[in-house]
């Protein structure tokens, strides 16, 4: 009889699902967690079809069933999975953590589709950009960076050329070239332009994470370890993978924002809508994004202008310890019809405006096949300053022109072109991703409130000076599959690239570089022009296998062929162990590699720097230039690295996770820019150099070459906390970095024209900015509570000590370890509108002040260093969301 009653209900139900379906039912949720918090980018999916929507910020979905009765299946990383009979038209879904609730699968450090940032055998951070941005302080990728990586840091640069355009960053103390940036996976192209102004980074060629707006952004993978085995160039320090939105809805944000000295002011707008595309799973993500950001100016006195011009004593008192100097007296000034300003040095934070787009889209056109699309552009303007030029300095200022003297300005145009384009196929188990990834950037410069002095009073005030340009195309297939019976799991993967790139240096006006050319940046002339290619192929071979249910083993092997200085092949062991359900040990040890980039390899130019106290033009030359083969200055090669790491992972409770990564990065062949040649290491001019580089239009001159060595160690150390508190949700953060590097003290293959000139071949100027120009240690203290209407975030960022030498002249100083504090409130007047109020260093601390012999005269009042010399920056922010 039960039998009977069993088989009678079982038949009741296939009946009613027969009479309903081909029924559509609109459904209607909220996706929350245990705390009741809204869910952003679940995935919600009708049992036995394709049919899947995404929540929206608020948690929010509809979903059209052709079933009455249908189950509902709901997955978000981190999150357990749930099945849910959707009885009820509108519906509350509470998703459960996951033992680990940082569980994100992540696209970086492993090709296995299945594995979370806790699994893999290295180190990965995630950044979940969409839910925190409308809370942090910095809106630039960089700076959101800069606060929530450990390893990763980025400053401003002043009165630096194009550097002040476009910030360099670093991944554990190594230069922005050596680490690879992605989108979606995919291979970004770098900028075209060179760091050479004595930055961090000094010599090499990064990616503009800036020019991909963070609002389109929907969370940053960093990958922490050498990955050139898996990804090829570059990725020697770790990949920071960039993956885009694809939720459906509506976001607009506006900020507004100013420094306490009531400057450098921010306007940030931007919108983003999306939109499912199909049935299927495709979907249409759009992003326009405005950013201005006006200068800053922290100047060491304002007050110190001219030296040794009896002609203004009428405006000018003596001031400071400096009998030279002069202070402005403001009523005499304002007597002869004289301002402030027409005298006042700038330094401090380039003005920036930039307007972005981007889109990221896919398209199922069958069961089998997917057509995807990622790019945008970036339109920037910047405005920089070069150093003041005084009235006393006959020999650059024509009188006529400028009876007060001038102060440079240089004005960027950075336009940034990028489209990913591909398609991915099922074939049967196996999976297949064809792609072309084509992107540009391109630097045009243009000097004013400057003169050619000699072309005297006909000079032009303004010139345009050139550009650069760099392009890279990259087509890629990978191919892979996972096999679950298998050991305890097999992930198999390989593929091919190749990657062909253009870099090009165009002339300015005649004016702009002839005899001496612009002030502070001679134009490029046509002796500077070049329009050089290469091509490079590559294939890999990945493969990860969990041997047993504890043990995880990977191995990785990749060769790659350059058309300009030959092959390669480099490979990577990795490993993790489950000793229990909470406590892994992991490890990896690889090889790595750098080709030296095409602007490493033909960028070349005039510019005046300071070099012993002096302004000089200076100019950097080609390695296959005839004056480097005079000098004997070598071919370039590729960088060469080892890298060796081992951590720890330890959860021992269920939203407590603990992570500690040690690690050791050995490069060999590393390419520096020299110092500038020319000068002896006492800061005299050394003739037969002078006589020699006098016939190409400067006093000294530097060269790329791989003249060093280098060790990297270091310790990263990322805790996080998730509690309930009262009404709320805490969530506590800490994190730690320690990095020491060290360059060997012999040097690579000295040419015998630089025998005992070492320390300026590679000084220690040069030296301190890859040793001790980045703060050896980093940490970062955060408290996030989620109270009903309410956020509150209070984030300390501790800056560790940085030593600084012979910038630009000078002595050694050490600038002692600084606290920042952020602040944030957020309110929300409606589940659609958010207010936030907040600081970036509330508490407006600052490097410590310049030493005077490194402070150009007592100019730099601060150095760029740490957090920078903006100080405290309060902001105001409204987000709308639909």
């Amino acid at each position: 009889m039960k039998k009977i009653l069993k088989i009678s209900i079982a038949a009741f139900f296939i009946l009613i699902s027969t009479l309903s379906f081909g029924q559509n039912r609109k459904l209607k949720g909220t996706i929350l967690n245990e705390k009741g918090i809204p869910l952003d980018h679940a995935t919600i999916s009708i049992k036995g079809t394709k049919i899947n929507v995404s929540s929206d910020n608020l948690g929010k979905f509809t979903i059209v069933s052709p079933v009455k009765i249908p189950t509902l299946v709901v997955t978000l990383y981190g999150y357990s999975t749930r099945e849910v009979m959707g009885i009820e038209d509108n519906i509350n879904i509470i998703m459960p953590l996951e033992a680990n609730s940082l569980d994100e699968v992540v696209i970086v450090g492993s090709r296995n589709p299945k594995k979370s940032k806790l699994e893999t055998a290295v180190p990965v951070d995630v950044v979940n950009l969409a839910k925190i941005r409308n809370i942090t302080p910095q809106t630039s990728t960089n700076d959101i960076l800069t606060y929530l990586i450990p390893s990763f840091n980025s400053n401003r640069q002043s009165s630096a050329d194009g550097t002040e355009h476009i910030d360099p960053a670093s991944l554990r103390g190594l230069g922005p070239d050596q680490v690879l940036v992605l989108v979606n996976g995919k291979r970004r192209h770098t900028t075209s332009l060179v760091n050479y102004q004595n930055t961090v980074g000094n010599g090499s060629v990064g990616t503009d994470l800036s020019a991909i707006p963070a609002s389109a952004i929907k969370r940053i993978e960093v990958l922490r370890d050498g990955a050139a085995a898996q990804y090829g160039s570059d990725a020697i320090a770790g990949v920071i993978n960039l993956v885009m939105k694809d939720n459906a809805g509506f976001e607009a944000n506006a900020t507004y924002g100013s420094t306490s000295r009531n400057d450098g002011q921010t306007t940030n707008l931007n919108l983003n809508y999306g939109a499912k595309i199909g049935k299927n799973g495709g979907f249409v993500n759009v992003t326009a994004e405005f950013n201005n950001r006006e200068k800053t100016n922290r100047s060491q006195n304002n007050n110190l202008i001219i030296f040794d011009q009896s002609a203004y004593d009428n405006y000018f008192a003596y001031d400071f310890s400096n009998d030279n100097a002069r202070g402005l007296d403001d009523a005499a000034l304002a007597q002869a019809g004289l301002k402030r300003d027409d005298f006042n040095f700038q330094i401090g934070d380039a003005k920036i405006k930039n307007i972005q787009g981007f889109v990221n889209l896919s398209v199922p056109l069958n069961d089998k096949i997917d057509f995807y699309a990622t790019g945008g552009v970036s339109h920037r303007n910047g405005t920089g300053f070069g150093f003041r030029r005084l009235p006393s300095e006959t020999e650059n200022v024509v009188a006529s022109l400028f009876p007060n003297g001038f102060q440079p300005e240089l004005n960027s145009v950075v336009t940034d072109l990028s489209l990913i384009s591909g398609f991915k196929f099922k074939l049967g188990d196996w999976k297949l991703d064809v792609s072309n990834t084509i992107g540009q950037n391109k630097f045009t410069y243009d000097v004013a409130n400057t003169n050619n002095f000699s072309l005297g009073a006909n000079s032009p005030t303004e010139f345009k000076a050139g550009n650069h340009s760099f392009l890279q195309n990259t087509v890629n297939a990978d191919v892979s599959r996972f096999y679950k019976s298998v050991f305890s799991g097999l992930n198999v993967a390989f593929g091919a690239e190749y990657r062909s790139e253009n870099y090009q240096i165009n002339a300015g006006e005649v004016a702009s570089y002839s005899n001496g050319g612009a002030q502070s940046f001679p134009g490029f002339s046509p002796l500077n022009e070049v329009n050089k290619n290469r091509n490079s192929v590559g294939i890999y071979a990945d493969v990860e296998s969990d041997i047993t249910e504890k043990l995880l083993v990977g191995v990785a092997a990749r060769y790659e062929d350059y058309s300009d200085f030959g092959n390669t092949i480099n490979g990577k062991l990795s490993a993790r162990y489950k000793v229990t359900d909470t406590f892994f040990v992991r490890g990896a040890v690889s090889t790595g590699f750098r080709a030296p980039s095409l602007h490493q390899q033909y960028f070349n130019n005039i510019a005046t720097d300071v070099v012993d106290g002096e302004l000089l033009n200076s100019g950097i030359f080609r390695n296959d230039s005839d004056v480097a083969k005079q000098l004997g200055i070598p071919k370039l090669k590729e960088e060469t690295s080892k890298n060796y790491s081992i951590g720890l992972v330890f959860s021992p409770l269920k939203k407590l996770h603990i992570t500690a990564d040690f690690y050791q990065i050995k490069i060999d062949n590393r390419i520096i820019l020299t110092g500038n040649l020319g000068n002896d290491a006492y800061g005299d001019p050394v003739p037969e150099l002078r006589a020699l580089f006098a016939t190409y239009g400067v006093e000294t001159g530097r060269f790329f070459t791989n003249a060093i060595n280098t060790t990297t160690n270091g310790i990263d150390v990322v805790v996080d906390y998730d509690m309930n508190l009262g009404a709320g949700n805490l969530n506590l953060s800490a994190l730690y970095n320690y990095n020491h590097n060290q360059v060997a003290a012999q040097l690579n293959a000295i040419p015998t024209a630089f025998v005992g000139q070492e320390d300026v071949y590679y000084g220690p100027q040069e030296r301190s900015l890859i040793e001790t120009n980045t703060p050896k240690s980093k940490g970062t203290f955060a408290a996030n509570y989620a109270v009903k209407k309410w956020n509150f975030l209070l984030r300390n960022t501790y800056f560790g000590t940085v030593t600084r030498d012979g910038f630009p002249f000078g002595t050694t100083q050490k600038h002692a370890g600084k606290v920042v504090t952020d602040l944030t409130i957020a309110y929300k007047v409606t589940p659609k509108i958010q207010f936030t109020l907040g600081a970036n260093n509330l508490l407006d601390v600052f490097p410590d002040k310049q030493i005077y012999e490194n402070s150009y005269f007592g100019v730099f009042k601060y150095a760029p260093v740490q957090m920078g010399t903006t100080g405290a920056y309060y902001f105001a922010r409204m987000s709308f969301s639909l």
